[in-house]
């Protein structure tokens, strides 16, 4: 019977051949000394667990009740020598391993900037880190490379031997960014900015992928790592500005729309302020965003005569941008009059004419949910821009 149940676990033992240890086996500094922390961690630990598990094993051996050779002492119960065994081995290894989690939290902090790519080689002070702006969407990546300008979907590319610095964020619901053989996970949450310094020590090709369930097409939410030379990777950015796309606002809601196993796509310019749009959550056009918000807020809020212009600032995939659940879009339009938005003119003769405050049914066609400012009577507006138009 024996054999057979050997034969039956045969399969199982075949199937680990499809298993990447890219964990233990990783091509960035940053990955390598988590690794030695994971590998210095787990052996402190066997250290206890191994002897426990022995001792454990041995005692019901020795002490069986047919070992009739077998030592009994009914009435002993201490020892201080056993007690300083038990107590101090546990807590010694404590201590260790509290102090390699305080040494390693500080060093490995995804924000603190790197100060070397591999043990013995210290940045070089003239070396520009890379910046690659990361917006996880529903379901795909999207890459921004503000220095190259250009962009990519479910493709990450990056130089070997050149520190690098991720500035993350979500368009919807909170992801997770992670590519085990370069460095750790950091989420990815909308209208927060998270951050990831890195480097990739080796030529590789890997994937990335999401770590954090975020819904139906989370399975297919990966994307191709490539880790390149110098000469490669401006290769890479020369194919991807010949690509036809142009990443702008308007292209941008499109692509935000939730989609399963998105092909990689290039986009040979970007829009430099999309970003931080993303981030706060004003893509649309007029859209008050969230940064403007807490600033009018810090400075004690718009009073009872705004209350009706500061509309729902939420940011709900069902409940949003033409999705068939949930309610209508709701917009924070910025602090500027009817007449600035339309493109007219507030001044005749160079002095400004009464201002007439149309009512929410006479706004502007394409501002849904629009509500004007609120004027005291015979007051005059002071000259705004739109603060995202």
């Amino acid at each position: 019977m024996s054999r057979f149940r050997l034969i039956a676990v045969l399969p199982l033992l075949l199937a680990l051949g499809g298993c990447n240890f890219v964990v233990l086996a990783p091509t960035g500094d940053i990955a390598a000394q988590q690794r030695d922390m994971l590998v210095i961690s787990t052996l402190l630990m066997l250290l206890i667990i191994i002897p426990v598990m022995a001792l454990t094993a041995f005692f019901a051996w020795k002490y069986r009740q047919s070992n009739t050779a077998a030592d009994y002492a009914p009435d002993w119960d201490h020892s201080t020598q056993l007690e300083l065994v038990i107590w101090s081995a546990p807590l010694l290894i404590i201590i260790c391993l509290g102090a390699l989690t305080w040494i390693g939290t500080h060093l490995l902090d995804p924000y603190r900037p790197l100060d070397r790519i591999a043990p013995g080689k210290p940045v070089a002070a003239d070396v520009r880190p890379l910046e690659v702006d990361v917006v996880a969407l529903d379901w795909k990546w999207l890459f921004i490379y503000p220095e190259q300008g250009v962009a990519t979907v479910n493709e990450l590319a990056v130089p070997v031997d050149r520190p690098i610095t991720f500035r993350i964020t979500a368009s919807s619901v909170m992801n997770a960014f992670y590519v085990p053989t370069l460095a750790g996970m950091i989420y990815a949450m909308p209208g927060m900015e998270t951050k990831l310094h890195a480097v990739a020590n080796a030529p590789v090709t890997s994937t990335g992928f999401s770590a954090n369930y975020s819904g139906a097409g989370f399975s297919g939410m990966k994307f191709g790592f490539m880790a390149l030379s110098d000469g490669d990777f401006d290769g890479w950015i020369a194919k991807a500005k010949t690509s036809q796309g142009n990443l702008t606002k308007e292209v941008y809601l499109e692509l935000e729309k939730p989609s399963e196993n998105a092909p990689v796509q290039r986009f040979a310019t970007v829009d430099p302020v999309l970003f931080d749009a993303v981030l706060n959550m004003c893509v649309e056009t007029g859209k008050m965003c969230m940064k403007e918000m807490m600033a009018i807020d810090a400075k004690g809020g718009l009073g009872r005569e705004g209350a009706n212009n500061v509309l729902k600032l939420t940011h709900d995939k069902y409940a949003r941008r033409g999705a068939v659940f949930g309610t209508g879009a709701g917009y924070v339009l910025g602090l500027c009059t009817p007449e600035e938005l339309t493109g007219r003119t507030l001044s005749v003769a160079g002095a400004r004419a009464p201002l007439a405050v149309p009512s929410a049914k006479t706004a502007p066609a394409g501002l849904p949910g629009f509500t004007p400012i609120s004027l005291k009577a015979g007051a005059q507006p002071a000259a705004r821009a739109p603060s995202n138009i």
